[in-house]
């Protein structure tokens, strides 16, 4: 699996879980989700990217930089047209981290509501199940 994908499944799946959304509300609330998720790790989430990685036996030494978002790495990359560039700047400007962050957490919320039933669970049970003990072998 490619590096970005499994940060996309990482940012997902610690975001919104395991559980079910069968539904079509569940499906917008998704959206919107993700579109609130998206600004946020894009603009607010810095991450270190592995610049190298030696080995010395059986010793892996890694070196990263300095923590970046990935807006901050595209532009200093310098490969945006000076207009793409001038509109990225305008969205991080307008964009409020904490208002972000709650209406992030209003949108779980209200998704974790139409999370469909785990049919694996019988009726509400929600006991861990164990399997039945053997007696060993060789024991009495």
């Amino acid at each position: 699996m490619p590096t970005s994908s499994r940060k996309t499944v990482a940012i997902v799946r610690g975001l919104v879980g395991y559980d079910r959304f069968t539904s079509k509300p569940a499906y917008a609330q998704l959206s919107r989700l993700y579109a609130l998720a998206r600004w946020h790790v894009n603009f607010f989430q810095p991450v270190q990217k592995l610049v190298r990685k030696t080995r010395a036996g059986a010793r892996a030494r890694r070196y990263y930089d300095d923590a970046q978002t990935p807006y901050q790495r595209l532009c200093a990359a310098g490969v945006l047209a000076p207009a793409v560039r001038d509109q990225l700047e305008a969205t991080y400007q307008r964009l409020n981290p904490l208002r972000l962050r709650r209406d992030l957490e209003a949108a779980l919320e209200r998704l974790w509501t139409l999370a469909a039933p785990d049919p694996q669970c019988a009726h509400g049970n929600t006991q861990i199940a164990t399997p039945p003990l053997k007696s060993l072998p060789g024991g009495s």
